[in-house]
């Protein structure tokens, strides 16, 4: 019973971690943004980013976060995903190394992409 117990647990701390919403931090559209005062990094992937870029924003998706958490400024900082687990996952890691995430916006260029892609496709069956 205190296995199973324990079980739950780490399964609800981890299911936490990545998908339930971080508070504090609000979406704030890009054009609202005053950029002198906030950074903008782009966690999304560098094949997605490179499609879709952001002037003045630097690219470090989260898979590289960790390696290059150097090069993250220690202003104001401003989320840019791709998905809100993505969202979710760079605001906690960036805070737990000490760094203010003020907000957040979720590109849909992927989606897009793949819709537009889904109804080009051809049949050619007998």
């Amino acid at each position: 019973m205190i296995i199973l117990i324990l079980i739950t647990l780490i399964i609800s701390f981890i299911l936490y971690k990545r998908y339930f919403p971080v508070l504090g931090v609000h979406f704030i559209h890009l054009k609202d943004l005053e950029v002198e005062k906030i950074k903008i990094i782009d966690i999304r992937d560098y094949n997605v980013s490179y499609k879709d870029p952001i002037k003045g924003s630097i690219n470090i998706p989260i898979a590289y976060l960790n390696r290059s958490i150097e090069e993250i400024p220690d202003n104001d900082l401003y989320i840019v995903t791709s998905s809100s687990l993505e969202k979710n996952v760079g605001i906690r890691f960036l805070r737990k190394k000490g760094f203010r995430v003020v907000g957040y916006s979720i590109s849909n260029h992927n989606k897009n992409s793949l819709k537009k892609n889904s109804l080009n496709i051809e049949n050619n069956c007998c």
